[in-house]
């Protein structure tokens, strides 16, 4: 089993910034780096969405979602097992539950989950 553990600092200004982290441990077969890594997350009253995704291997390929370009960017530190999200810019519609998420092949690994809040 992987156990994936979110942490970082949840409240902010307008304007502000955060990094979000995402501790994995556990039964991680074939290696962290394997592992596509995302973030996604849970407006109140919302469904969840996908924030940015970093590919598996050395290319690191990234994808954000439309509100998350320019502001957002996720990386990873395989030898340490963590990603990370360093949100900038925030508004008050970033506040949510934010969700990290390694996947490999058909396995999906989600994080508990960690409140951002921002407020004006």
């Amino acid at each position: 089993q992987v156990v994936i553990v979110e942490s970082g600092e949840g409240i902010a200004q307008t304007g502000g910034s955060l990094r979000r982290s995402c501790k994995a441990s556990g039964n991680i077969r074939e290696g962290y780096s394997s592992y596509t890594k995302s973030w996604y997350r849970q407006a109140p009253g919302k469904e969840r969405r996908l924030v940015a995704f970093i590919n598996s291997g050395n290319g690191g390929l990234t994808e954000y979602a439309d509100f998350a370009k320019d502001r957002f960017i996720i990386s990873r530190n395989n030898g340490l097992k963590t990603a990370y999200l360093q949100m900038n810019r925030l508004s008050t519609e970033d506040t949510g539950v934010y969700y990290c998420k390694a996947s490999i092949r058909a396995k999906d690994y989600w994080g508990q989950g960690t409140q951002v809040t921002v407020s004006s």
